[in-house]
């Protein structure tokens, strides 16, 4: 049966986890037909154009009062 021989110091546990993680900042792209910033390789969630192309349709919220 595998026994460590010696206890594993809490500096080396931690260090093994801390190794895979590695945040970063989403890349943004700007869109070409409203200008915002919006995520590289997908759809403007403000106008709906991709590559200058309008794919989705955005429709209005109507105002009840």
């Amino acid at each position: 049966m595998a026994v460590p021989k010696r206890k594993v110091s809490q500096a080396r546990r931690d260090s093994r986890a801390a190794a895979n993680v590695n945040l970063k900042k989403p890349s943004l792209a700007e869109c070409s037909h409203c200008h915002e910033l919006k995520p590289s390789h997908v759809v403007c969630p403000k106008c709906g154009y991709y590559n200058g192309e309008l794919v989705v349709v955005k429709r209005e919220k109507k105002k009840e009062n």
